[in-house]
């Protein structure tokens, strides 16, 4: 476990869960914790007219307990008259850092300007996170893609903007927004940006999927530490993984039945905190994520894409081994 500082605020690890929007609500925040917890998890982004509104679904998103801190908040939008009252807004709930969305490739967040589209103007970028510095006291962070496509790397760029303009890291992921989620991560404009920096922290993100491949991303690009984010799919317990590799262990032996295990306790977390019908949808979802691979994986994943109630959850989970408890 390798501490890291960011502002005036210190993480116990380098590792750190990103925020995922449909993904990393509540009841997901609360499995990071079951393990050995990563040193930051982030909730769901916001939208900052929504916040602003005080729309109640957004506070929803940012539910939290107090063991879930050290926390994150993310902010996504592209208003300078909104910004810092949006920062200062997440202060108040606690949160332990702030951080601007500049990463999101989604048609429906990219056509305002929000997003990965705030790529187009990296200038403004430094801008709203000045707003955020000033509005704050806690730390303030950017999270961005390389570029909007390959003939538009700004990730150097933005680095040099963000350190100037107060941030106290930037996540770098190291695919473009053309790409989405296609194609591999281009861990070497990760390590471009680390050589620039001087102040601020450089976190890569991208490809992450298992505790090798975030050691192979710190020693590839000198990064200060490493967010993940599709890779604590399934597995929360990564951030422990990957100390276990950095210590000189092996990650523990998880097979089908740990992982079974596991499922049923995020379970029976998504139906103490959601509505029947939200958490049938929510185990659809989540259900596919523990199971990816060996003879359990492709029956599962049918059945538990077309439950209907959580009685047939229970049925399913129980199918696979012991009861339900």
């Amino acid at each position: 476990m390798v501490p890291i500082t960011i502002g005036k605020k210190k993480f116990k690890s380098n590792v750190f869960y990103a925020p995922l929007a449909g993904c990393s609500d509540f009841p997901y925040r609360e499995m990071a914790r079951e393990y050995a917890p990563p040193g930051l998890v982030f909730c769901e982004m916001v939208k900052m007219e929504a916040l602003a509104r005080s729309d109640k679904n957004s506070f929803r998103l940012l539910d939290y307990t107090p063991n879930m801190h050290p926390i994150a908040a993310q902010l996504c939008g592209s208003s300078l008259k909104l910004v810092g009252r949006c920062a200062k807004i997440l202060e108040d709930l606690g949160f332990d850092l702030i951080d601007l969305n500049c990463g999101c490739p989604v048609d429906k967040v990219t056509k305002d300007g929000s997003g990965s589209g705030l790529l187009k103007e990296p200038n403004k970028v430094g801008d709203l996170i000045a707003e955020m510095v000033a509005a704050v006291n806690i730390p303030v962070t950017v999270k961005i893609r390389v570029g909007w496509d390959h003939d538009t790397i700004v990730a150097p760029l933005i680095t040099e903007i963000a350190e100037k303009a107060g941030a106290g890291a930037i996540f770098i992921h190291g695919r473009t927004r053309v790409q989405a989620y296609k194609g591999d991560a281009n861990w070497d404009y990760i390590k471009e940006c680390k050589n620039l920096a001087k102040s601020i922290k450089v976190f890569g993100n991208g490809d992450v999927f298992s505790a090798q491949s975030a050691l192979d991303l710190l020693s590839h690009t000198g990064a200060d530490g490493v967010l993940v984010s599709r890779g604590t799919f399934g597995q929360p317990w990564i951030a422990e993984d990957i100390y276990r590799l950095q210590g000189g262990l092996e990650p523990l032996d998880r097979g089908d039945e740990f992982c079974r295990l596991a499922l049923i306790k995020h379970f029976n977390i998504i139906r103490r905190y959601a509505p029947e019908k939200k958490a049938i949808l929510d185990m659809r979802r989540v259900g596919c994520w523990y199971f990816k691979r060996g003879e359990l994986a492709k029956e599962f994943r049918q059945k538990i894409s077309r439950v209907k109630s959580l009685g047939e959850v229970e049925a399913i989970l129980a199918s696979l081994g012991s009861p339900v408890s």
